[in-house]
């Protein structure tokens, strides 16, 4: 993606506060955070030029498979959050189906592809 539309991160929520400089809870991404300063090279694809991220904070009660996709994430890679998209590819329509997701991920540079309970990867 360009360097001015960065991917936004979904976070543990009671991780939020060791990589943004707010704790607020952000369920649907309504909020924008300072990426704190030692945390920017660790985490730049949702760093926006600004130094800022539209983040997602996760609650296990209110999303426990998300959650643990991201508590999973957090053990192979020591960081507590993935990046979120809204599949909004220039160009292109927003995602809807998963015929729409699976062309995006063809045609983009994703790596991997999670689909209800499959993981697609290139």
């Amino acid at each position: 993606r360009e360097p001015f539309r960065p991917f936004a991160p979904s976070v543990l929520i009671e991780e939020c506060g060791n990589y943004f400089d707010d704790t607020y809870p952000s369920p649907f991404m309504s909020f924008v955070y300072n990426v704190l300063e030692e945390k920017r090279k660790i985490v730049p694809s949702i760093t926006h030029v600004d130094n800022t991220a539209r983040v997602q904070t996760v609650k296990k009660e209110d999303n426990p498979r998300y959650y643990d996709l991201i508590q999973k994430f957090k053990k192979i890679t020591g960081i507590p959050m993935v990046l979120n998209t809204s599949f909004n590819v220039r160009g292109e329509p927003i995602v809807c189906t998963p015929e729409d997701a699976i062309k995006c991920f063809v045609g983009t540079q994703m790596d991997y592809l999670a689909l209800g309970d499959y993981l697609t990867w290139k």
